[in-house]
Protein backbone atom coordinates (compact mmCIF):
# COMPACT_ATOMS: atom_id res chain seq x y z
CA UNK A 1 0.00 0.00 0.00
CA UNK A 2 1.27 3.89 -0.98
CA UNK A 3 2.23 5.77 1.74
CA UNK A 4 0.24 8.76 2.55
CA UNK A 5 0.80 11.92 3.10
CA UNK A 6 -1.04 14.11 5.22
CA UNK A 7 -2.81 15.91 2.21
CA UNK A 8 -3.70 13.13 1.04
CA UNK A 9 -4.95 12.02 3.90
CA UNK A 10 -7.37 15.09 3.80
CA UNK A 11 -8.55 14.63 0.30
CA UNK A 12 -9.80 11.24 1.53
CA UNK A 13 -11.56 13.14 4.26
CA UNK A 14 -13.07 15.73 2.09
CA UNK A 15 -12.15 15.66 -1.57
CA UNK A 16 -14.45 18.33 -2.95
CA UNK A 17 -13.81 21.38 -1.22
CA UNK A 18 -10.47 22.74 -2.93
CA UNK A 19 -7.68 25.16 -1.18
CA UNK A 20 -5.56 26.77 -3.40
CA UNK A 21 -2.73 29.79 -3.73
CA UNK A 22 -1.72 31.20 -6.47
CA UNK A 23 0.73 28.86 -7.60
CA UNK A 24 -0.31 25.09 -6.13
CA UNK A 25 -3.25 23.62 -5.51
CA UNK A 26 -3.21 21.93 -1.72
CA UNK A 27 -5.80 19.55 -1.43
CA UNK A 28 -9.47 18.69 -2.12
CA UNK A 29 -11.97 18.54 0.24
CA UNK A 30 -15.51 17.09 0.43
CA UNK A 31 -17.93 17.33 2.72
CA UNK A 32 -19.05 13.86 3.94
CA UNK A 33 -22.61 15.02 5.63
CA UNK A 34 -23.57 17.59 3.03
CA UNK A 35 -26.74 17.38 1.60
CA UNK A 36 -28.42 17.72 -1.17
CA UNK A 37 -31.82 18.18 -0.38
CA UNK A 38 -33.50 21.63 -0.80
CA UNK A 39 -35.28 21.53 3.11
CA UNK A 40 -33.24 22.82 5.70
CA UNK A 41 -30.91 20.09 7.14
CA UNK A 42 -32.65 20.08 10.63
CA UNK A 43 -35.90 20.10 8.87
CA UNK A 44 -35.10 17.44 6.82
CA UNK A 45 -33.86 15.38 10.10
CA UNK A 46 -36.59 16.16 12.38
CA UNK A 47 -39.30 14.53 10.74
CA UNK A 48 -38.75 10.65 10.04
CA UNK A 49 -40.74 10.44 6.78
CA UNK A 50 -38.58 13.00 4.99
CA UNK A 51 -35.64 11.05 5.61
CA UNK A 52 -35.38 8.98 2.42
CA UNK A 53 -32.91 6.69 3.78
CA UNK A 54 -33.89 5.46 6.33
CA UNK A 55 -35.83 1.84 5.59
CA UNK A 56 -34.25 0.25 8.59
CA UNK A 57 -36.76 -0.40 11.63
CA UNK A 58 -35.06 -0.23 15.00
CA UNK A 59 -35.36 -3.13 17.85
CA UNK A 60 -37.13 -0.04 20.08
CA UNK A 61 -38.90 2.54 19.30
CA UNK A 62 -36.30 5.74 19.69
CA UNK A 63 -37.17 9.38 21.06
CA UNK A 64 -36.99 11.73 18.11
CA UNK A 65 -35.31 14.08 20.61
CA UNK A 66 -32.79 12.32 21.77
CA UNK A 67 -31.61 10.88 18.65
CA UNK A 68 -31.58 14.76 17.19
CA UNK A 69 -29.65 15.75 20.58
CA UNK A 70 -27.41 13.23 20.51
CA UNK A 71 -26.46 14.07 16.19
CA UNK A 72 -26.45 17.47 17.17
CA UNK A 73 -23.62 17.14 19.53
CA UNK A 74 -21.93 14.90 17.06
CA UNK A 75 -21.94 16.90 14.40
CA UNK A 76 -20.34 19.70 16.97
CA UNK A 77 -17.72 17.40 18.23
CA UNK A 78 -16.92 16.30 14.65
CA UNK A 79 -16.91 19.41 13.08
CA UNK A 80 -14.17 20.51 15.94
CA UNK A 81 -12.13 17.05 14.93
CA UNK A 82 -12.07 17.72 11.55
CA UNK A 83 -11.32 21.60 12.47
CA UNK A 84 -8.46 20.63 14.42
CA UNK A 85 -7.63 17.79 12.22
CA UNK A 86 -7.02 20.11 8.79
CA UNK A 87 -4.66 22.62 10.96
CA UNK A 88 -3.10 19.92 11.96
CA UNK A 89 -2.38 18.71 8.41
CA UNK A 90 -1.58 22.42 7.62
CA UNK A 91 0.80 22.77 10.29
CA UNK A 92 2.69 19.16 9.94
CA UNK A 93 3.19 20.03 5.66
CA UNK A 94 4.80 23.40 6.35
CA UNK A 95 6.83 21.38 9.30
CA UNK A 96 6.00 24.43 11.75
CA UNK A 97 7.05 24.57 15.31
CA UNK A 98 3.03 24.05 16.33
CA UNK A 99 2.84 20.70 13.93
CA UNK A 100 3.44 18.61 17.18
CA UNK A 101 0.59 20.67 19.31
CA UNK A 102 -1.98 20.27 16.44
CA UNK A 103 -1.65 17.06 16.20
CA UNK A 104 -1.64 16.28 20.05
CA UNK A 105 -5.23 18.66 19.74
CA UNK A 106 -6.86 17.10 16.56
CA UNK A 107 -6.32 13.60 18.42
CA UNK A 108 -7.35 14.89 21.59
CA UNK A 109 -10.89 16.16 19.68
CA UNK A 110 -10.90 12.89 18.04
CA UNK A 111 -10.83 11.17 21.44
CA UNK A 112 -13.81 13.35 22.36
CA UNK A 113 -16.02 12.38 20.12
CA UNK A 114 -14.94 8.93 20.46
CA UNK A 115 -16.23 8.92 23.66
CA UNK A 116 -19.46 10.25 22.99
CA UNK A 117 -20.13 8.15 20.02
CA UNK A 118 -18.92 5.23 22.21
CA UNK A 119 -21.60 5.83 25.20
CA UNK A 120 -24.26 6.16 23.14
CA UNK A 121 -23.59 3.33 20.73
CA UNK A 122 -21.89 0.56 22.73
CA UNK A 123 -22.79 1.47 26.55
CA UNK A 124 -26.36 3.39 25.58
CA UNK A 125 -29.24 1.33 27.15
CA UNK A 126 -31.69 2.40 24.02
CA UNK A 127 -30.97 0.23 21.29
CA UNK A 128 -33.12 2.11 18.77
CA UNK A 129 -31.12 5.54 19.30
CA UNK A 130 -27.57 3.49 19.00
CA UNK A 131 -28.45 2.10 15.87
CA UNK A 132 -30.06 5.26 14.33
CA UNK A 133 -26.53 7.01 15.84
CA UNK A 134 -24.49 4.10 14.22
CA UNK A 135 -26.15 4.35 11.00
CA UNK A 136 -25.61 8.54 10.51
CA UNK A 137 -22.61 8.84 11.75
CA UNK A 138 -20.39 5.75 12.32
CA UNK A 139 -18.93 6.19 8.67
CA UNK A 140 -17.23 9.50 8.81
CA UNK A 141 -16.38 8.79 12.23
CA UNK A 142 -14.25 6.04 10.83
CA UNK A 143 -12.71 7.97 8.31
CA UNK A 144 -11.90 10.41 10.43
CA UNK A 145 -10.53 8.30 12.90
CA UNK A 146 -8.50 6.45 10.08
CA UNK A 147 -7.34 10.15 8.65
CA UNK A 148 -6.08 11.02 12.24
CA UNK A 149 -4.46 7.40 12.44
CA UNK A 150 -3.05 8.02 9.28
CA UNK A 151 -1.48 11.68 9.75
CA UNK A 152 0.13 10.40 12.76
CA UNK A 153 1.61 7.20 11.23
CA UNK A 154 3.19 9.41 8.91
CA UNK A 155 5.02 11.29 10.98
CA UNK A 156 6.24 8.44 13.00
CA UNK A 157 7.85 7.47 9.44
CA UNK A 158 9.31 10.51 8.70
CA UNK A 159 6.97 11.56 5.28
Amino acid sequence: MAARTPSTLLRLLRPSLVLRTTTRTFCTIRLPHARTSTLPRRLALSHPSLRPYSSSTPSQPETPASVESAMETITDLYGTAVDEFEMAVEETEKNTTYAAEDRAAAREALDSLMRFYNNVVVEGKDQGLAEEVKRRAGQRIRELEQAVMGLEESVSRGD
